[in-house]
């Protein structure tokens, strides 16, 4: 049962959205070209999914 829980945990995922959305002021990450440029378009990705989810909320709630 702790081996299901550990895997279930969302505590990293939460922390690297943080990552994504906020700036390293620390240079506790590295970083590139490459990899500022992936986490730019996982913004973007964020951002729509977001959107996308609202969406299908207000559809599902306002809609007949």
């Amino acid at each position: 049962m702790s081996k299901l829980m550990e895997y279930l945990r969302l505590a990293p995922v939460f922390g690297y959205f943080v990552r994504v959305f906020k700036k390293d002021k620390d240079g506790k990450y590295p970083t590139s070209t490459n990899l500022r440029m992936m986490h730019g378009i996982n913004k973007i990705s964020i951002i729509m999914f977001s959107i996308c989810v609202l969406v299908l909320i207000y559809r599902f709630f306002f809609r007949n």
